[in-house]
């Protein structure tokens, strides 16, 4: 075996899909922390839609997993309950509220830091929810806390 084989062989593994759970245990919990290819990610189930990210904060590794969903601009974000950073469970982005002082509005709006939080592939198939991590290679910024943190997640069932 070469050295390419081996990586790519790596490469596939960390990109095929996990099964996570049933959709219909997702529905009624609305999410799920889950190991996916040793990472921990967690999944959620919200307003007809499954998404899935790393669980920790990009800002300090706050527990996504315990925080609240609220819609802001329309966008279903995560609210972190450490710190209060709001992150789009769609794509990953860090909002914030600010006042432009060109605009004659004093009022704050809603913009975005960019992608902070790496999100994940969710498919359903056959009544089970499978993750797919996103690719790897480019570093983002939840990365640090996804490797920090790596199974320290206290799993509670309800």
């Amino acid at each position: 075996m070469n050295e390419d084989s081996s990586v790519k062989t790596s490469t596939e593994k960390v990109s095929s899909p996990v099964s996570i759970c049933a959709e219909d245990d997702l529905k009624k919990q609305r999410k799920i922390v889950a190991t996916v290819h040793d990472r921990e990610v967690v999944v959620f189930y919200h307003d007809g839609r499954f998404y899935a990210m790393d669980c920790r904060c990009y800002h300090a590794g706050g527990p996504l997993h315990l925080g609240e969903i609220e819609d802001i601009n329309g966008e279903p974000c995560i609210i972190c309950p450490w710190h209060k950073y709001k992150i789009t469970l769609a794509t990953g982005e860090g909002l914030y509220q600010a006042i432009n002082p060109r605009e004659p509005s004093l009022s704050p709006k809603w913009r975005s830091k960019g992608v902070k939080q790496r999100t994940h592939s969710v498919t359903v198939e056959n009544g089970n929810v499978y993750v797919t991590l996103s690719d790897l290679n480019d570093s983002i910024d939840s990365d640090y806390y996804a490797e920090k943190f790596k199974k320290s997640i206290n799993y509670v069932k309800k």
